[in-house]
């Protein structure tokens, strides 16, 4: 009987993999993949040379395609391979399921067709990010979201914590066709953003290193220049805290504790 197993192959050329992820891809009858690049397609080759790349469902040349549709094809060609008995793999960049609606997808409809499906997590982005900027998100906590999401519905940030815009890049792009926005685009959540933060306020524009050989990109600018700033499909925005943590005095009470107790 066919199964699925969707894994993270990190961020990080082969070193991010972990044991578990590496030995599913080893032991599959057959591997689908979505890697960035040739380098990463190579190394999977080299574990498992049963490998079906699913970047081939992405619009080519001119085409203008939804990204939606590439997802649902990528997903039917994942089942497919399950409902034809083999033990599939799917190869994700990074974490599997962070910002990846591919594995999510196919594993629910596996399940609910009877098959075994299960994910693996992976390094994703955000790990990095941590490790390469030196900060502790447990230290004031943090919020995570994509850009466009964050502009389209009513988030609120807390400017006390660290806030992770995602895909930022394509922040305002709704047609699931493009890999870019605009610098209105960008202007707009600039100006959204300044709700809760000035406009000097420093924010980080940041690209985890993919080869050993490169150091991680690590672009810091004021707000108000955000559109302006070099970014690419693989950036992350940081916004970090725009003021101390504040106390809440009535749960404080409620607890008997004041401030000075956690001083």
């Amino acid at each position: 009987m066919g199964s699925l197993v969707c894994v993270g192959t990190g961020i990080g050329l082969a070193g991010q993999i972990s044991v578990r992820a590496k030995s599913h891809i080893i032991h599959a009858e057959l591997v689908f993949s979505l890697l960035p690049d040739g380098f990463a397609q190579q190394y999977l080759a080299e574990l498992n040379p049963n490998i079906v790349n699913l970047q081939q469902f992405y619009a080519q040349g001119d085409e203008v395609k939804s990204r939606r549709l590439t997802y649902e094809q990528m997903t039917n060609a994942m089942l497919a391979a399950v409902r034809a008995g083999k033990r599939v793999v799917g190869a994700f960049y990074g974490h599997p399921g962070v910002f990846a609606c591919v594995p999510h997808m196919a594993i629910r409809r596996a399940r609910s067709e009877g098959f075994d499906a299960w994910m693996e997590p992976g390094i994703s982005a955000e790990d990095c990010l941590w490790a390469d900027l030196g900060i502790d998100p447990g230290q004031s906590g943090h919020q995570s979201m994509e850009a466009s999401q964050f502009l389209f519905y009513q988030h609120v940030p807390n400017p006390c914590c660290h806030l992770l815009l995602w895909q930022i890049a394509l922040a305002g792009e709704h047609t699931l066709t493009k890999f870019h926005t605009s610098s209105d685009r960008l202007q707009v959540l600039v100006e959204h953003l300044m709700q809760w933060y000035p406009p000097e306020h420093e924010v980080v524009l940041y690209e985890a290193a993919f080869l050993p050989v490169h150091a991680p990109s690590v672009h810091r600018v004021m707000l108000k220049a955000l559109p302006g700033a070099p970014m690419s499909p693989a950036t992350t925005l940081l916004v970090p805290p725009a003021r101390r943590l504040e106390y809440n005095l009535e749960v404080l009470a409620r607890l008997g504790l004041s401030p000075e107790d956690l001083a």
